[in-house]
Parts: structure tokens; sequence; C-alpha cells
């Protein structure tokens, strides 16, 4: 018989995620291609299929050797998005068990291997999520709490106040990166850009500005005034998330990590540790994720299937660690 294995997705940020392990916890392949998310990438079920075939190709496995897929997609909220969130891995042969969820949550998985936890996702999106002693998922969503620090809403709002003039010397560099990157030579032209809307196709422009954010996080670590209220008023919206779901945990002591381009930015993510030393309700801890969103969504495979998971699974896909980005 030949040798079964599972499929881990992490359809998170502007890339998909693949990861194909056996059942003993043997990673086979890793492979990373275009957004999973409709609502980021016309060609998403392409993406997903694509990588989920090309890891199947570099793990040498076929269609029938895989006993189940575990699926995080990003933009994935409700019942109405299982339509386009099950065609992603509609590929013919493949024919297994799969579970579908938030991206968010294969992050958590991995972040803190079933234990309790917050985790802030911000990269391409944004998504606060913990998991209470009780195993609750409770979310910033769920009480229509948004956290605008996705790499988008980073560079819209550093364009903006650029635009409103509020801006001094310690910007220069930035003022110059930004204009740079539009393709134009002064203000007066980024002006005029601004006026026709950037770009017509919302898609694309929400791409392209979050494309933009190193320009604003890199700023900020370098000193940018303009940039740094920037990062720091995401991450004023940011710890409100954190506090609101921390205070449905029944402990005092709380972990909170971080997944995504953004937060993981050094300026990002020494803001956060040092905002969650000055928490109201809590004393939250950073710490490290131990796995990947990948791997996270392995482990949930492996427990649907009743399969064992050991030391030797944990380290061989440890080192897939600080591949989302």
């Amino acid at each position: 018989m030949k040798d079964e294995v599972v499929i881990g997705i992490d359809g998170g940020g502007s890339h998909t995620r693949v990861m194909v392990c056996d059942l003993n916890g043997n990673v086979l392949a890793y492979t990373v291609g275009g957004a999973s998310s409709i609502h980021k990438d016309s060609n998403s079920h392409e993406n997903v299929q694509q990588t989920i075939l090309s890891s199947l190709t570099m793990a040498g496995c076929e269609l029938n050797q895989v006993k189940g897929l575990y699926a995080g997609i990003a933009g994935y909220e409700s019942e109405q998005d299982m339509e386009w969130v099950t065609r992603l891995t509609a590929i013919e042969g493949l024919d297994c068990p799969k579970w579908y969820v938030n991206d968010s949550v294969v992050a958590h998985a991995g972040a803190f291997m079933g234990k309790p936890g917050i985790v802030v996702v911000s990269g391409t999106g944004s998504m606060i999520l913990g998991i209470t002693e009780q195993e609750t998922p409770i979310r910033n969503v769920d009480f229509h709490h948004y956290a605008a620090s996705a790499a988008r809403f980073l560079s819209y709002d550093a364009v903006y106040q650029l635009l409103a003039g509020m801006n001094d010397p310690s910007d220069e560099a930035l003022v110059g990166h930004i204009q740079s990157f539009w393709n134009v030579e002064n203000m007066e032209q980024l002006r005029m850009l601004a006026l026709t809307g950037f770009i017509k196709d919302r898609q694309e422009r929400d791409k392209k500005f979050g494309e933009m954010a190193p320009l604003v996080t890199s700023a900020a670590e370098a000193g940018s005034r303009l940039a740094r209220n920037v990062c720091d008023e995401a991450m004023k919206q940011i710890m409100i998330g954190v506090e609101i779901l921390g205070s449905y945990f029944q402990q005092d002591h709380i972990s909170v990590t971080g997944i995504g381009s953004v937060i993981n930015c050094p300026y990002m993510t020494t803001q956060l540790r040092d905002s969650l030393k000055l928490s109201h309700n809590k004393q939250y801890e950073f710490i490290t994720p131990q796995l990947s969103a990948a791997a996270g969504a392995v482990l949930l495979a492996f427990r649907n299937l009743g399969t064992n998971v050991n030391e030797h699974t944990i380290e061989s896909m440890r080192k897939h660690l600080h591949a989302r980005c």
C-alpha cells in the first residue's frame, strides 16, 4: 500500500503555503503559490490548486495518497463563503476529507500548538483570534471590531497624511520613497495621481498599496514621525482587540504572538512587546510562534484523523516556522 499523506494549507496573506507530510510527521514538501482569497486575487482557485499539485509532485505523491486536507483561508468568514472556499481545493481525484477554517485558526494552531493564547494576524489582512482555556475561539471581528493594521491600511494612511501636509523633515526619505514607488517626480504629481484615485480597479489598488507597506514600517524604524504615527495608531487598534479578547480568559497571564509581514517587522514587533507590558486588564507575554501556520494546519488534520503527534513530528515541521511573511 502506498504511504498516505496529509495536506496543510495556510491561505493567509498574499500567498498560499502548502505543506505535505506523511503520517509519521515527515515534511515531504513545502511550496508557496499565489493568494488564496477570492477577495485578493481573481485567480485564487487556480493559485491554490496549482500549489497543491506542485506540492504533491515535489513530495512524489499521487492524489489518491492524500488522507486528509486542512485549509486556513483568508476571507472565509461565514457559510456564505463556503461555495468559493470549497472550489479552491476542487481537484479531480482529490477525494479525501477536507476541512476549512479562517487562516487565523491555523496560525493559532501553529503558534500555540493547542494551548490557550491570542494571535495577532497582521499582514495582507488583519485578524485577532483568541482561544480560551475552555478552547472557545473568539475573534475581534465577532464584536465588529477591526484593527486597521493590514499592509494596505498603513500605506493608505501614510499617503493621506502626506497629502494633508502632515510631514516634517524627519519624513524626507519616506516622501522620496513614496514618490518613487508611485513613479512620480514631486508632490504635485502625486496629488494629481491621487485625484484620479490612483488605480481604478479596487482589488489592484489595494494590492498596490499593500506592496507599499514595507516603506512605511522601515521608515518608522528609521525615525520618520509620519510613519511612526501611522504604525502607532495601528498598534493602538491592535491592542484594543487584544484587550477585548483577553477579558474573556480566566487566567491573568495570557500568551500573545504575531503572524504576518506587518506585525513581524522590527518596529511593529517592538511596539507590540512594549504595548503588552502596559495592558489594562491582564498580564500578557509575547511569545515566538512554535510552528508555522501551514504546520498548524497539518496538526489540525492529524487531530481530526486521530493521528498521534510526537516530538519528531514537531521538529520536522519547526524548520518552516519563519516561512510565512
